[in-house]
């Protein structure tokens, strides 16, 4: 990781930079994807699996005997810590549903709102160098909760042509309505438009590479929606001298073999605490089976000293990091104070892996400084909000002279006429 002492605030949006491409550099070949997909279907759904995942399938979709195939691979340890892990992601967004809300805004005028749930959802589920299956629970879950009736899971083949059994075992609990074996630019335009096999969806969910990111983006050009655009994994961790540099290294680590294109920071007021880190990491990148993945994302990391608490804050809020984790003396004053992050973990022993896969929060959170204006997946993010109002006799007498002089002002006389016209039987 790059030491940066002090740095100039003029200069904090350089060092800040993530390390991926800009959309321009990989809108042409998405946009090529989306066109053939668009025209040919699940004939150009089997072409792109073929050059992208190097495998020809006689199907898209899984089948049953593969989920009971699946059912039976999976341990029955694994399957003990993913139920473990689907009970506090259930009770955490099952305490998120929200009551109607019903105002009487003046007498004789109703209005409410009530939640319903977005009734065809995609599932985007990376499974290239990570089969993420806790994704699935993070997704399916809230989904569930929420009412979805159909849950569409996308997620790439192996060379074999199969999901891992993981992801399969983890959709089938969560009731997932459908699985396909397609994964990229390709899942997410085979959502978008629907084929003979995969079902055209309202909102697509889910993280992936830059690629697929983009083609989320790319989506809502035709109509569906994305829940956020998560893109690369990304971690910055705030420390002092009461943080153990062990625990620090860890927690960067844990994000840095997401991905090369994955970013990890560390801000801290103690070059003591900076230089013991840097040890670490070397030595724990050791023993990881992914060190060559991870070592390339260190290399685009950075590890910064800055000289008090509020300067950090700034630089943390100008960054807005997907995972954020608080280790320091003053941890209530970042707490109180921070304004941008996906989602914050507090203290030495709340490790960004908890909130990964067990604690109960979401881990599908924005990326790309996007937490300065987007959310986490939660249960919100599977439904809609509609309005309802009802107005009686006397409620269109209340607010009907209002509505006439600013629907007059503005030039709309049809919209005054509904009103007049009603208020003119009421006072006969």
């Amino acid at each position: 990781m790059k030491i940066i002492n002090n740095p100039l605030k003029k200069d904090w949006n350089k060092i800040l930079e993530r390390p991926t491409k800009t959309v321009d550099d990989i809108e042409n070949i998405v946009n090529e994807v989306f066109t053939e997909v668009q025209k040919n279907g699940d004939i150009a759904i089997a072409n792109y699996t073929q050059k992208f995942d190097g495998v020809s399938l006689e199907s898209i979709l899984v089948s049953e005997n593969e989920i009971t195939a699946a059912i039976a691979e999976v341990s029955q340890e694994l399957k003990a810590a993913i139920h473990l892990a689907k009970d506090n992601i259930t009770k955490f967004h099952e305490a998120q549903k929200t009551a109607k809300v019903y105002v009487e805004t003046v007498s004789g005028v109703s209005c409410w709102q009530e939640k319903r749930p977005i009734q065809k959802v995609g599932l985007y589920i990376p499974g290239g160098t990570a089969p993420l299956f806790s994704t699935v629970l993070m997704l399916a879950i809230p989904a569930q909760i929420a009412g979805c009736k159909e849950i569409v899971l996308c997620s790439p083949p192996n060379k074999e042509g199969k999901i891992h059994p993981a992801i399969l075992y983890t959709a089938h609990l969560c009731g997932v309505t459908k699985m396909a074996k397609v994964g990229g630019i390709q899942a997410v335009a085979g959502l978008t438009f629907g084929t003979a096999t995969i079902p055209q969806v309202y909102k697509i969910f889910g993280p992936g590479n830059q690629f697929v990111t983009v083609a989320k983006q790319i989506a809502t050009k035709f109509g569906v929606a994305i829940d956020m655009p998560a893109g690369p994994s990304e971690l910055l961790v705030v420390a002092d001298d009461t943080a153990k540099a062990s625990y620090v290294a860890s927690d960067l680590l844990s994000q840095a073999e997401h991905g090369v294109d994955s970013q990890v920071i560390l801000v801290s007021t103690s070059k003591k605490l900076i230089t013991e880190v840097s040890i670490e990491i070397q030595n724990q990148l050791l023993d990881l089976p992914r060190k060559e993945i991870a070592q390339k994302a260190i290399d685009n990391s950075k590890s910064i000293f800055v000289e008090t608490d509020a300067i950090a804050l700034d630089l943390i809020n100008e960054y807005g990091p997907e995972h954020f984790i608080i280790c320091t003396n003053n941890n209530n004053y970042y707490v109180d104070n921070i304004a941008n992050a996906g989602s914050v973990f507090i203290g030495n022993y709340t490790p960004e892996s908890a909130g990964d896969y067990a604690s109960g929060t979401n881990h599908t959170l924005p990326t790309n400084g996007f937490s300065k204006s987007y959310s986490g997946v939660n249960l919100d993010s599977f439904t809609k909000s509609i309005t309802f109002q009802e107005i009686s006799k006397e409620g269109i007498q209340n607010i009907g002279k209002s509505i006439e002089i600013m629907a007059a002002t503005e030039g709309l006389q049809a919209h005054k006429n509904a009103v007049s016209i009603r208020l003119k039987d009421v006072s006969n």
